[in-house]
């Protein structure tokens, strides 16, 4: 019985982390076509609500504009997607470990949590509407219920 339950857990535990590692794996390589991505966004502007409408636009000029002008600075979006590619390959060690790794995923927690007041901070400094910012703090709410809970599934499984 005891076995069966441990199997169990250990299954719950990589599907919270699998689910994870795609969600960063997702965030990272769709920041490589950005541009791409405002474009088909500004292409199909009135699928939004009119109060983001002109929130995109201007970031879809902006990035065309700095692209078209400035490519150059369009390599830090890349760092930042490539930051989330590697950040998912540390999520392989918990994958194969959960016990021994859980310090990958009380550090993602905590990556989690950092979200607030990266966005709540730099946001008005760089002028990012409200309303965005709560979108943008969104993935560390949803990232942190995720590593949270596979946090208290791997203390289970620890103490089996």
């Amino acid at each position: 019985m005891k076995e069966k339950q441990e199997k169990k857990l250990r299954k719950k535990i990589r599907i919270l982390i699998i689910l994870f590692i795609i969600g960063l794996l997702f965030s990272g390589i769709t920041a490589f076509p950005i541009e791409a991505q405002l474009r088909i966004a500004a292409d199909h502007i009135s699928i939004f609500p009119e109060f983001i409408r002109d929130w995109i636009n201007s970031v879809y000029e902006a990035v065309k504009n700095t692209n078209a002008n400035y490519p150059y600075l369009s390599y830090g979006t890349d760092w930042l997607a490539f930051a989330h590619i590697v950040i998912a390959v540390a999520f392989i060690g918990p994958l194969k470990d959960p016990v021994k790794n859980i310090w990958v995923i009380q550090f993602g927690m905590i990556a989690c949590m950092l979200v607030f007041p990266l966005a709540l901070i730099a946001g008005p400094i760089r002028g990012i509407p409200f309303y965005w910012q709560m979108i943008d703090c969104s993935f560390g709410v949803f990232g942190f219920a995720l590593l949270y809970w596979c946090y208290r599934s791997i203390r289970k499984l620890e103490n089996m």
